[in-house]
């Protein structure tokens, strides 16, 4: 059976591939509807509250995990073990990602550090009292 009614962002895949970017949609999204204390530990939520959270969460998860979590009534106990399942990803993902950017290019310069620090010795001895000013300047000679 599938789900009719739209979802507000992606579901959470089963190979939680976009884990890191569906917590925090569905943190922001339970905070908007002011039932986030639901997901953290120690809360003295409502039943009605936890109802709530536990139908929206479930909403945007894929069918096989809502089948997989069917037993789980409470939004932190799911929240806790949809995190001990996937939150390894945080470990894994962020220390690649900053390898890459460190590594970036940017044009002429072999690394981002490399740029960085060319642009903020040009900011200081041009005497720039601000750094958009530094920037304008930029833009107009290029």
């Amino acid at each position: 059976m599938s789900n009719y009614t739209k979802l507000e962002f992606a579901a959470l895949d089963i190979s939680g591939r976009n884990y890191l970017s569906w917590i925090l949609d569905i943190e922001i999204h339970l905070d908007a509807m002011e039932i986030g204390e639901t997901i953290k530990t120690g809360n003295d939520a409502s039943l009605k509250d936890r109802a709530k959270a536990m139908i929206f969460i479930r909403h945007h998860l894929h069918e096989d995990l809502k089948s997989e979590y069917l037993m789980v009534k409470d939004p932190l106990t799911l929240w806790n073990n949809l995190k001990e399942r996937y939150g390894h990803q945080k470990a894994v993902i962020l220390p690649r990602a900053r390898y890459h950017w460190l590594n970036l290019r940017v044009q002429d310069y072999k690394y981002v550090n490399e740029y960085n620090s060319a642009l903020f010795k040009q900011y200081r001895e041009r005497g720039f009292e601000k750094y958009s000013d530094l920037i304008s300047c930029l833009m107009v000679a290029e």
